[in-house]
C-alpha cells in the first residue's frame, strides 16, 4: 500500500509527470520567448545573476506553502513570521554588533541563530492552534500573520531596522553562484529528499489524502500537524534572513504580496489544494516560470515604452499563465479518462 501511494503522489520527471512535463516545456518556452524579443539583453549573464538573486526571496516561502498544504492546510503568517525573524536578527546586530566596525563573527552568528528559534515558535504555535485546539488552518494563520505583523510594529516602533552586516549573504556568492540561490537548492533537496525518502513525507501525504484514513492507520496525525507548522515557520525564518541581507534593512510590512505569490506558485507546481499531491519539482519549475515571465515583461516594457508599466501588468500575466496550465491540466485528464474508458469496458465482468 505505501508503495502504490508513493508512486501516485510523489511525482517526478523519472515518472513521466505530465503536469511537469508542461511546467519544463512552458519555462522553456517562456525563456526563448523572450531571449529572442530582447535580444542581448534577456539571456545575458548579467540578467541572470540578477534574476538569481531575485527569486529565492518568494522561492523559499513557497516551500512553507508547499509543506503545509500538501496536509490539507496552509500557512498565511509566513510573511509575518520572516519580517518577525528578521526583526530580532537585525536587532542584535546593531545593539550587540558596536558602532564602528564589523560586528564579531559570534555576534553574526547569534543574530543568524536567532531567526530560526523566532520562525520555530510561531511555527509551534500555528502547530499548536491547528493540531491541539482544532482550529482551521486558514483562520489560525491568518490571525497569527496578524499577531506577528503586530508584534513587529510594536518593536519597531514603525520604521525599519537598518543594517548592512548582513550584505555578505544577500550579495556574496560561491563559485560565481548567489548565496540566495544555494539555499533555495538546499531546501529543494532537503524537501524532495524529505517528502520521498522519509516516514514524515509519507505521513503527511496520507494525511492529506484521508486525515481519517490516517489515523485509523495509526498515523499521529498531531505530531505531523506540529512538525509540519514548525518546519513552515523555519523556513519563513530563513526567508527572513535573505530578506534582511537583500534589504539591508528589516520592517514589518516587507514583502506583503508574497502570500498570495506563494500559494499562486504552489498551485501553478501542481499543489492541491486539498492536500495529498504535490511535488518539490513543480513548485521549482513554478518559481522559474514566474521569475521568467515578471523579468521578461519588465525589460520589454522599458524596450517599448521606456515605462515600467509592465508592474501592472504582470499580476494579469501570472494569472492568466496559472488559468492556461490549469486548463493543460483539465483537458489532458479527460484525454486520459476517455482513452482508459474503452479498456475498461472490454475487461469481462465476473
Amino acid at each position: 500500500m505505501e508503495h502504490t501511494v508513493k508512486r501516485k503522489t510523489f511525482a517526478g520527471f523519472a515518472r513521466g509527470d505530465s503536469h511537469i512535463l508542461r511546467l519544463l516545456a512552458i519555462a522553456i518556452l517562456i525563456f526563448i520567448a523572450f531571449s529572442f524579443l530582447l535580444p542581448g539583453k534577456f539571456f545575458t549573464i548579467r540578467n541572470m545573476q540578477s534574476m538569481a538573486v531575485q527569486f529565492p526571496e518568494f522561492g523559499i516561502l513557497a516551500f512553507a506553502i508547499l509543506i503545509t498544504m500538501l496536509t490539507g492546510g496552509i500557512d498565511l503568517s509566513i510573511v509575518g513570521t520572516a519580517n518577525l525573524s528578521a526583526i530580532f536578527a537585525a536587532l542584535i546586530l546593531t545593539r550587540l554588533g558596536g558602532d564602528g566596525g564589523p560586528p564579531s563573527p559570534a555576534v553574526v552568528a547569534l543574530a543568524i541563530l536567532a531567526a530560526p528559534v523566532v520562525g520555530s515558535l510561531c511555527g509551534l504555535l500555528n502547530g499548536l492552534l491547528v493540531a491541539r485546539v482544532g482550529i482551521t488552518p486558514i483562520l489560525a494563520t491568518l490571525g497569527t500573520g496578524s499577531l506577528f505583523t503586530g508584534l513587529s510594529y510594536v518593536i519597531t516602533g514603525g520604521p525599519a531596522i537598518t543594517t548592512t552586516r548582513l550584505a555578505f549573504i544577500g550579495n556574496g556568492s560561491v563559485l560565481g553562484i548567489p548565496i540566495p540561490v544555494i539555499v533555495f537548492v538546499a531546501l529543494a533537496v532537503f524537501f524532495s529528499v524529505t517528502l520521498n525518502r522519509t516516514a514524515y513525507g509519507f505521513n503527511v501525504y496520507m494525511l492529506g489524502t484521508n486525515a481519517t484514513a490516517a489515523r485509523f492507520s495509526g498515523i499521529n496525525t498531531t505530531r505531523v500537524l506540529l512538525r509540519t507548522y514548525w518546519l513552515a515557520g523555519l523556513v519563513a525564518s530563513i526567508a527572513g534572513v535573505i530578506f534582511l541581507a537583500r534589504a539591508n534593512s528589516a520592517k514589518p510590512d516587507y514583502g506583503a504580496s508574497f502570500v498570495l505569490l506563494t500559494v499562486l506558485i504552489a498551485i501553478l507546481g501542481g499543489v492541491s489544494y486539498t492536500g495529498g499531491s504535490g511535488s518539490v519539482s513543480g513548485l521549482v519549475l513554478a518559481v522559474l516560470c514566474l521569475q521568467f515571465l515578471s523579468t521578461g515583461l519588465n525589460m520589454l516594457m522599458l524596450e517599448l515604452s521606456g515605462s515600467s508599466a509592465a508592474i501592472f501588468f504582470r499580476q494579469f500575466a501570472w494569472g492568466a499563465l496559472l488559468l492556461l496550465v490549469m486548463a493543460l491540466n483539465y483537458y489532458s485528464q479527460i484525454r486520459r479518462a476517455r482513452s482508459r474508458a474503452p479498456s475498461q469496458e472490454a475487461t469481462p465482468t465476473a
